[in-house]
């Protein structure tokens, strides 16, 4: 429900209390007023106490380790082979476009 709705509650029971003065047979609003106003304080309290409670936890991050105090050596890695070096690649030359012959002089 929240604070919201805890003082909607209050404010509600405090109409139908002390503002409303209709009779409604058989149900007393007076009454009435005074029972939505006490659920609205418990229902303000409990958010207000479940608010705090939210914002004290702490988080902690569990980091589990495993170690073997006897475990047995790991076995050892092959030799590495030397690697012969790559050739650079010789760049492309671009290809130049042919022009079209020239028209011949007009006379």
């Amino acid at each position: 429900m929240g604070i919201g709705g805890g003082i909607a509650l209050i404010v509600i029971g405090a109409i139908l209390s002390f503002g409303v003065s209709d009779a409604i047979e058989g149900v007393d609003l007076t009454v009435v007023g005074y029972i939505c106003m006490g659920a609205g304080v418990v229902a303000l309290i409990l958010a207000i106490v479940l608010n705090s409670q939210r914002s004290h936890t702490s988080h902690t991050a569990v980091v589990e380790q495993r170690t073997t105090p006897n475990a047995p050596a790991a076995p050892a890695a092959a030799p590495v082979q030397q690697v012969q070096p790559v050739q650079p690649v010789q760049p492309v030359q671009p290809v130049q476009q042919q022009q079209p012959p020239a028209a011949p002089p007009a006379v």
